[in-house]
């Protein structure tokens, strides 16, 4: 019997090399915008869909607010998203695009194609992969 306590018998342990390695292979592409790896994430939530609630954007990224305030204040100060309290709801902050971080899209274009080339998985690995760990993320956050 396999000894149950090795980092080969580990999900947790490939899975945290896999995430270092992921964030280590996009910080030289993202450097080029100016944006660290969990700014590239907002930027992305928000690029899907401008004008979202810090609520929605934390649960869009699985982040507190704890984490995320930190985020949109430097993103903030490098001018990329705009903080603005809800007409209909003054409790609700809703981040906004300003016309430098719409336009600091074009630029982030070219990286999931660099990713998926990095990454030496065929598109139907990656699909699955990416389905599998969806799966696994929605069930360990149920628990």
């Amino acid at each position: 019997m396999a000894d149950s306590l090795t980092l080969d018998e580990q999900l947790c342990f490939p899975l945290y090399a896999a995430s270092r390695a992921m964030t280590a292979a996009y910080r030289p592409k993202l450097e080029r915008l100016g944006l660290t790896y969990p700014q590239y994430l907002v930027m992305l939530a928000l690029w899907e869909r401008d004008g979202r609630s810090v609520g929605d954007i934390c649960h869009a990224l699985a982040l507190d607010s704890g984490t995320l305030s930190p985020l949109l204040k430097r993103l903030e100060a490098a001018g990329l998203i705009e903080r603005r309290r809800s007409v209909a709801d003054e409790r609700r902050v809703e981040i906004q695009l300003t016309e430098r971080g719409r336009a600091l899209r074009a630029g982030a274009c070219g990286i999931p194609a660099e990713m998926a080339e990095s990454c030496g998985l065929s598109a139907a690995e990656v699909l699955a992969l990416r389905e599998t760990l969806r799966r696994l993320t929605n069930s360990l956050m149920s628990h």
